[in-house]
């Protein structure tokens, strides 16, 4: 599923270089609709893009994005100061998409050809080139668009656990520490699943190959 590049809202100029958090605590404590307004703004297209990866439907990822920036209006009273604010809105915007998925009885799926983090640091490495890497094959001439969608389907197979964890370190970029909190679990956890999931990804590979 391709990202669609949504036309941005403007967001107030003034409100433009201040932090995430900063204007979360603005619109908690003063209701400033201009502060909440920019964090639309400023999350429409990555978060739109990602809940497009993950239901594979534009008009579900459309309602999962009103639906968590509405939990965001209705929830801002219960947003704490010192907590960071994008794992916070993943973590509502990922439960959105879970309820959509349920409703509609679908299995969401994503693409993984994102480079990763690795702690604070991008490793500069897609799934698929660690594949590759670590899985010598003779068919180094196939089609790279075949190559993703045997990586689409072999992620779809992965079970609900895995696949999330995959989906917002590999595709969304994460760190650990945030899949961590957007999923409520211990960093050591997201390791796991991602070793688990790698370790899976690999032995499908070595097999179709």
């Amino acid at each position: 599923m391709p990202e669609v590049q949504k036309t941005p809202r403007t967001a107030p100029a003034s409100l433009s270089n201040e932090s995430d958090e900063a204007l979360m605590l603005r619109f908690r404590n003063h209701d400033d609709i201009g502060a909440f307004e920019s964090l639309v703004h400023r999350y429409e297209r990555p978060l739109y893009n990602y809940l497009l990866r993950y239901l594979r439907n534009a008009e579900l990822a459309e309602e999962a994005f009103q639906g968590a920036f509405s939990r965001v209006h209705q929830k801002r009273d219960l947003y704490t100061e010192g907590r960071r604010f994008r794992p916070w809105l993943y973590s509502i915007a990922t439960n959105q998409a879970i309820d959509e998925i349920r409703r509609e009885g679908r299995h969401e799926a994503a693409s993984l050809e994102q480079r990763r983090s690795r702690g604070d640091a991008e490793t500069g490495t897609t799934l698929l080139e660690m594949l590759e890497a670590e899985t010598p094959s003779p068919y180094e001439q196939l089609e790279a668009s075949e190559r993703r969608d045997w990586t689409r389907r072999a992620v779809d197979d992965l079970p609900e656990h895995l696949r999330t964890v995959v989906l917002l370190v590999y595709f969304q970029g994460l760190k650990y520490r945030e899949a961590a909190e957007v999923l409520e679990i211990p960093v050591g956890t997201v390791k796991s699943r991602l070793n688990t999931a790698l370790g899976m990804l690999n032995t499908a590979w070595r097999v179709k190959h």
